[in-house]
């Protein structure tokens, strides 16, 4: 019952094609498959990750073309973490970042690692983290068509920053429910502010951390376009999964109760400050349904909804992703 790290983390888009140009020309990740939002079947759901979607490393997006530009505050997932091997690698992603337009700060220390923070072209925040001298959760092993040299390449999710009003509640179901310790703390990037709690799970590291940030200077979060929709922890496999959602039914704590995935399988639930949570085991894995060598560049639906392709396909936007 103890959670493996970060699984995925889940985010917004209201333009699917300039999603897809810039998580994989310009951050060199692989488009891994490109699906629909199981709950919506009218947008696309398009996963990111290392070469083959290793669990901690899929970054992934719906596509909802009309979504608003996010309100940022509280309530809310501030910020998302990518790890490259090293500080050089830094070094290289600051004058990329600059190469191709992409608004960031310089590199900075955050939690005794070296950091850059950049903004997508919806103003998505995210934080490059070096991994130099890091212990903890292994990172994925880039794929190898990438334009981004391997040893510069992202190699994962690093850690997830919660904003939230009230930190007390968060910090009691990640570390009495879920199992997390507290590691530490650092100070804000906002003058003024409280310093950011570090939590950390499993093996530890930059890909087990989440990071709770307190404000009472911000509104409650309006989630759009540049925003993040949920954060997933890994879970070893069903066996498990199905004890959480027996130990969340003890809690009392209102959840989805086991969703089959396809890719991977499922709880969702929501922290007391209304930040969703999901859990999701590592397997059975992203080739299920297509070769290794050609992830993502054809519509890949999970047999539950393969019935409907027809129906399905009429409704979205033609998506070149071939790489």
């Amino acid at each position: 019952m103890v959670l493996k790290g970060i699984h995925h983390v889940s985010a917004i888009t209201a333009n699917a094609k300039q999603n897809f140009d810039f998580y994989t020309k310009v951050l060199g990740l692989r488009l891994i498959k490109k699906t629909v939002n199981q709950d919506d079947t009218s947008s696309y759901h398009l996963f990111y990750g290392d070469e083959s979607g290793s669990p901690g490393t899929e970054l992934t997006f719906f596509d909802i073309p009309m979504a608003g530009r996010t309100l940022e505050g509280v309530s809310g997932i501030s910020a998302l973490s990518l790890r490259v091997l090293n500080n050089d690698a830094l070094d290289y992603w600051e004058a990329r970042l600059s190469e191709h337009g992409v608004a960031h700060d310089g590199i900075a220390l955050r939690a005794g690692r070296l950091t850059l923070a950049f903004r997508d072209f919806e103003g998505q925040r995210f934080i490059l983290v070096s991994d130099e001298d890091n212990e903890g959760v292994a990172g994925g092993k880039p794929w190898a068509k990438s334009p981004v040299p391997p040893e510069y390449a992202i190699i994962g999710l690093g850690p997830v920053q919660l904003t939230v009003s009230d930190v007390e509640p968060t910090e009691q179901v990640l570390a009495e429910l879920m199992g997390f310790r507290r590691k530490g703390e650092y100070p804000s990037t906002v003058a003024g502010q409280p310093d950011i709690i570090v939590f950390e799970t499993g093996e530890g590291g930059s890909g087990a951390e989440i990071h709770i940030e307190l404000r009472h200077d911000l509104p409650h979060e309006r989630l759009g376009r540049g925003g993040v929709h949920h954060v997933a922890f890994r879970v070893d496999n069903d066996e498990e999964l199905h004890a959480w959602v027996e130990r969340l039914r003890d809690a009392r704590i209102a959840s989805s109760g086991y969703v089959d995935r396809f890719y991977f399988h499922s709880l969702y639930f929501r922290e007391p400050n209304g930040i969703l949570f999901e859990l999701a085991t590592d397997g059975p894995g992203f080739a299920t349904d297509e070769h290794i060598d050609s992830l993502g560049e054809s519509l890949a639906l999970p047999p539950f909804l393969e019935p409907r392709r027809d129906e399905i396909e009429a409704r979205l936007k033609p998506l070149d992703t071939r790489q």
